[in-house]
């Protein structure tokens, strides 16, 4: 019966009593809604715990739940982006290659670490590596051809024949002739045999390029696979075909790491037919050697030459190495002079040191 008609029939205040009923009644089903809902929501939660539970393995049944941890925003769960790490190596190890002779002129071996005392720049430096093994070398033979060789060729080939001699399995050589202009006849090679077949068809012709070949010499030394480097350069006079300067060459042996041996087979001082380029052969070669430590050796007679060439390579197999790292650790591409003293060992006549004079430090 709607609400309109009660009030038509009923009193006002039974109608009271009723609205209060129905009131009532409509409070208690809606509380009735709300628990439950609780009920429904509790339990979800309940099962979703209870889940988050059973997937965590080692959890023991009936032990309270861990506590999860709220998922991390996208920039915090991102990594750290990794930093890029500039690692740099101070150290430079410069390495000296010394020879030591007696008076007579003979090598002296058996010497040891403590006889011998390094400088650079004055300064007294300690010497970190030191070896007198005879460890593999690259060797580049600079063979002059030019017209004047004509009546020396012959003991020339003789004198690298002696040479190739004293070499040993692991020396790797290349050849490099030269007249008008230097060319590389031979690259890198552990074959002597193919270096010497090559010379026995040389022939003598045009002027000399001493000091390219030296130029080309070195370059082809950047591809040695030996830590030990030596030139071996067999000419009769000075320069008078080059492009480059004496200046220039002598610049870039000081820079490079290349022993200089020198054979210069020069025409008597009073000789009418002597150039200038000629008579300033020997201070030229004499010169390229001293710098890197090298020696050059003047013939006049040219029956020499063989036992001068085996005298070199056996030079080369009884030097001394001697290692350091600079206490000036500037990288400034600055000149270093080095010094190699002595300390005569007893028993001894007074001997005497060839080492390279001084290298560029490192710019970077």
């Amino acid at each position: 019966m709607r609400t309109r008609n009660l009030s038509r029939i009923l009193p006002s205040g039974v109608r009271s009593v009723v609205l209060l009923r129905r009131w009532c009644a409509a409070w208690v089903v809606m509380l009735l809604c709300v628990s439950a809902a609780s009920t429904a929501v509790a339990g979800w939660r309940e099962a979703q715990s209870g889940s988050l539970q059973a997937a965590k393995p080692g959890s023991a049944s009936g032990s309270e739940p861990e506590p999860v941890e709220p998922p991390k925003s996208p920039i915090a769960a991102r990594p750290a982006a990794s930093r890029p790490v500039d690692l740099r190596v101070n150290k430079t190890l410069v390495l000296i290659n010394v020879t030591v002779t007696d008076p007579l002129n003979r090598f002296v071996t058996g010497l040891e670490k403590e006889h011998f005392r390094l400088f650079e720049d004055k300064v007294e430096q300690p010497i970190t590596e030191f070896s007198s093994e005879d460890a593999p070398i690259s060797i580049g033979l600079v063979f002059d051809t030019s017209g004047s060789m004509g009546p020396k060729l012959q003991k020339s080939r003789q004198a690298a024949a002696e040479f190739f001699k004293t070499s040993n399995p692991s020396d790797e050589f290349f050849l490099v002739q030269f007249n008008d202009r230097p060319e590389l006849t031979v690259p890198f090679t552990t074959d002597t045999d193919k270096i010497q077949s090559t010379l026995t068809f040389t022939q003598s012709r045009g002027r000399t390029a001493l000091l390219d070949s030296v130029y080309l010499a070195m370059h082809e030394m950047k591809k040695a696979h030996n830590p030990r480097k030596a030139l071996l350069i067999i000419s009769d006079g000075g320069d008078n075909s080059s492009r480059y300067t004496e200046t220039e060459i002598k610049s870039a042996v000081r820079e490079a790491d290349v022993q200089i041996f020198a054979i210069g087979i020069f025409e008597a001082m009073a000789s009418r037919g002597r150039t200038p380029e000629e008579s300033a052969g020997p201070g030229l070669l004499n010169e390229l050697a001293e710098q890197t430590g090298g020696r050059e050796y003047a013939v006049d007679n040219v029956a020499e030459l063989p036992d001068i060439a085996a005298k070199i390579g056996t030079e080369l197999r009884n030097e001394y190495m001697l290692g350091y790292t600079p206490k000036n650790r500037e990288r400034d591409g600055k000149y270093r002079r080095v010094q190699v003293k002595l300390n005569q060992p007893r028993g001894l006549p007074p001997l005497k040191a060839y080492f390279r004079l001084g290298y560029y430090a490192p710019t970077q």
